[in-house]
């Protein structure tokens, strides 16, 4: 069979994977505004649950960590019972399931912040680019410098949404560590320009988003259930620039996270949707000093995928959008059947509609002599 390195089972932590397949966390901007998941979400990520592991898709740790409309939480009651279904749901079909826990920071808008207030950073910098808010995209504005008391509420903020993923049945989170949201904010010099403690050297900038994992690790209670996603090159959103010295922050920042203990570093290689270029990035580095599962993401082909197996260079690989329109993506990558594209118009909001209802595909038939 072609392609077999990519459909070995894998052991993470615990954890038996089917497959080396990762469904990465894909925003579809479905639920209630109470950050209630949608009952028919229990039917799209069973649907998707021959992959080795699903990540379910970015959820806000607090109603401050929301940066765009119709986005699930995981900080109230009523969300932690939402998500108990489709928990249930993929282990039902045999599936392994994460949340990703996300806090936006600058990339959202007053209109999606409780009171209408300005949203939070590291520094009071205006990113580029739109926030999507009810009333369709508008500019975004320039967010209010956290004070350093505030940072220890924002730290229990992740610990109790770890707390609340495991009691929704979730098997382990992601700590959403990538493109330019908070944990990001805090760690690149372009975001952060503060001069007390969180700020100035790599250290100082460390400070926060370490301190936030720990407190994931403790309100999960065990690092081999907790992972990370990173982007070291990407720019969006936000049109943010890079970290002046990447390799030596990111190379530090892997470092506090494998003495962590956590049990894989999940990678955006390359700029978001766009490009695998490194942009100077070392991402072979970054995987020797993590040690532990690494996951490779952005735009990575069936063939790119396998090659990186076979030559060690990644553990497991997350495909993206390859997902929407494709429930049934590990038998179609197995057998060789079309990919379908999910057109633009059904990624975000909706109902149903472009979410559950994408056909399974018959494999093509082999031709016997």
């Amino acid at each position: 069979m072609p392609h077999e390195a990519l459909f070995e089972p894998y052991l993470l932590g615990s954890l038996r994977l089917a497959n080396r397949i990762v469904m990465a966390p894909l925003t579809r901007s479905r639920s209630s505004e109470e950050g209630v998941v949608p009952l028919y979400a229990a039917e799209y990520y069973r649907q998707r649950a021959t992959a080795g592991l699903i990540i379910a898709e970015a959820t806000n740790i607090s109603a401050q960590g929301r940066g765009y409309a119709k986005t699930p939480g995981i900080w109230s009651q009523a969300q932690v019972e939402a998500w108990k279904p489709v928990t249930e749901a993929v282990h039902n079909a045999g599936g392994l399931f994460f949340l990703q826990l996300w806090h936006t920071g600058r990339i959202s808008h007053p209109s999606l912040q409780p009171g209408g207030a300005l949203p939070v950073a590291p520094s009071a910098i205006r990113p580029g680019g739109q926030a999507f808010t009810n009333q369709g995209l508008v500019d975004h504005e320039t967010p209010r410098a956290l004070r350093a008391e505030e940072l220890p509420g924002i730290v229990e903020d992740y610990r109790r949404a770890a707390t609340n993923a495991r009691a929704a049945g979730f098997d382990g989170v992601e700590i959403h560590s990538a493109n330019n949201y908070l944990l990001e904010q805090f760690l690149r010099d372009s975001t952060n320009q503060r001069t007390d403690n969180y700020g100035g050297s790599i250290e100082n900038r460390l400070r926060f988003p370490l301190q936030a994992v720990h407190a994931v690790v403790e309100g999960f209670g065990d690092a081999n259930r907790v992972g990370i996603r990173i982007s070291p090159g990407t720019t969006m959103p936000g049109s943010t620039p890079l970290d002046s010295t990447p390799n030596q922050t990111y190379g530090a920042y892997v470092d506090g996270l494998a003495r962590l203990g956590l049990v894989y570093l999940h990678v955006i290689e390359g700029t978001t949707q766009q490009t695998r270029n490194s942009a100077g990035v070392d991402y072979d580095a970054l995987r020797r000093r993590f040690r532990r599962t690494y996951i490779d993401n952005n735009m990575v082909s069936l063939e790119l995928a396998e090659q990186e197996l076979a030559d060690g260079k990644t553990d497991l690989v997350a495909f993206g959008r390859a997902f929407l329109a494709n429930p049934d993506l590990v038998e179609r990558l197995k057998t060789g059947t079309p990919i379908a594209d999910a057109p633009k118009e059904t990624w975000y909001g909706g109902d149903e509609r472009g979410y559950t209802d994408w056909p399974v595909a018959t494999a093509p038939q082999l031709q016997t002599a």
